[in-house]
């Protein structure tokens, strides 16, 4: 018994230090991306944690605006870098001239009939002022700047660090946007 014991006590020690450094290891996700937001389609929580790792754009759209069809380029990109590890995340917003009027249920059926967008998209938030959503408070705070109008562009790398901005009249598709998109997917993800 007293050996079995012993047996038993080796083991704990041997072992203890990798389980230790097992839970240690556990997946890492950046203070921007540590937030829930429920999706668009049927507001179901989705954690930003989720796309740690992947280099994302963020987007503020909204479904009657003057830009309304950069979901076009905003899907192509999607598309076209994803198997790279790349994501747009959509965040529709009424907050500029009143453009985004309609339900989530509407919102989605716009974004689906029209641009058969499918990058994940989330549920109306506001992107500026006193209601702003607690992601895009966190942007402005690392930039210094807040979106002026829909389709304002955040890039953020592997790591969940703002990269760089993009204005509204700057389209998806753009040199400026997708040279930088393949800049970060060729850098490698670790954590901070």
């Amino acid at each position: 018994m007293n050996r079995l014991f012993a047996v038993l006590i080796l083991l704990l020690m041997l072992f203890s230090p990798t389980f230790a450094v097992a839970q240690s290891t556990a997946p890492y996700c950046s203070t921007l991306l540590s937030q829930t937001f429920p999706r668009l389609q049927d507001e179901t929580p989705q954690n930003l944690c989720q796309y740690q790792g992947k280099v994302i754009l963020i987007v503020n759209t909204a479904s009657y605006c003057g830009f309304t069809s950069q979901y076009e380029g905003l899907e192509k990109i999607y598309s076209k870098y994803r198997d790279r590890g790349f994501v747009v995340l959509g965040f529709p917003s009424n907050d500029f001239g009143s453009q985004e009027p309609g339900s989530n249920k509407e919102i989605a059926d716009f974004c689906k009939n029209t641009y058969d967008v499918k990058f994940p998209m989330f549920t109306k938030s506001s992107v500026s002022g006193e209601k702003i959503n607690p992601l895009f408070k966190m942007l402005a705070s690392k930039t210094g700047i807040t979106p002026k109008w829909n389709f304002y562009k955040y890039l953020i790398d592997r790591q969940g660090n703002v990269n760089s901005s993009f204005n509204s009249l700057t389209k998806p598709t753009s040199d400026s946007i997708t040279k930088s998109i393949e800049k970060l997917l060729q850098e490698k993800s670790s954590p901070q």
